[in-house]
């Protein structure tokens, strides 16, 4: 499978990673593994500056070389840089979704979700130990996937715990498409939740642009890749 290159330059690489693969090479197992791809087809080491989980799709960015590399992990400990996803959630609790539904003034307002997550063996979870969480999220309306009703959404992490986004908006009562990890009773795509990093923005990293990075990077939506995906089955 070629990879999809959404920006190459001197420095970074930023790749739209498929649903089912690993960010890195992981122990005991022969999925496929984008920064093995990216070595093996560049002939050379790439440094993942960030991950997504193996059932979510959408963009990563790679440096090639080391000081790139350390130059980007200081971007996002300080957290410059804005990661961008659409995620589709089952209808949600009872009585949650249909008050969405129901008021129009609900579309397009955003919220902000605040928790403390620990990290267990398999997913994550709301403790007084955990780290601080901070999500930013955007109802954009309902929608529907194959016969299902689902609500869609645009979020924000503003810190990177693992599992944040999932956590969420399973403590919210929406759980994402497809993550029956975190209560979902809805099939997405094989290998897949309905969860898709679309955009990273460095507009707020002055030292991108002198590394050859643009402003923002976007891969195609949720709904594109979705209707994509599932047509090549």
């Amino acid at each position: 499978m070629s990879l999809p290159i959404l920006h190459s330059s001197a420095r970074f690489l930023v790749v739209d990673k498929p649903a089912g693969w690993l960010s890195v090479p992981g122990r005991d197992t022969t999925d496929p593994s984008i920064q093995a791809a990216l070595s093996q087809e560049l002939c050379g080491q790439v440094w993942p500056v960030h991950r997504l989980d193996r059932e979510v799709s959408g963009l990563i960015l790679f440096a090639k070389d080391a000081k790139a590399h350390r130059e980007a992990n200081s971007w996002f400990e300080q957290r410059r840089v804005h990661k961008f996803y659409e995620a589709w959630t089952e209808v949600g609790a009872p009585g949650v979704s249909a008050e969405r539904s129901r008021d129009p003034h609900r579309e397009g307002a955003v919220e902000e979700w605040t928790s403390k997550l620990l990290r267990g063996k398999r997913r994550a979870y709301e403790s007084p130990h955990g780290k601080p969480a901070q999500t930013r999220v955007q109802w954009l309306g309902p929608g529907r996937w194959l016969d299902a009703p689902v609500q869609r959404w645009l979020v924000e992490p503003l810190t990177g715990r693992p599992h944040q986004i999932r956590c969420e908006f399973f403590r919210h009562g929406y759980p994402i498409l497809g993550d029956t990890l975190y209560g979902a009773s809805g099939q997405f795509l094989a290998d897949s939740i309905a969860l898709r990093a679309v955009r990273l923005d460095f507009s707020d990293c002055p030292s991108a642009r002198d590394l050859g990075l643009p402003e923002r990077i976007e891969a195609k939506g949720l709904e594109a890749y979705a209707a994509e995906a599932y047509g090549a089955r």
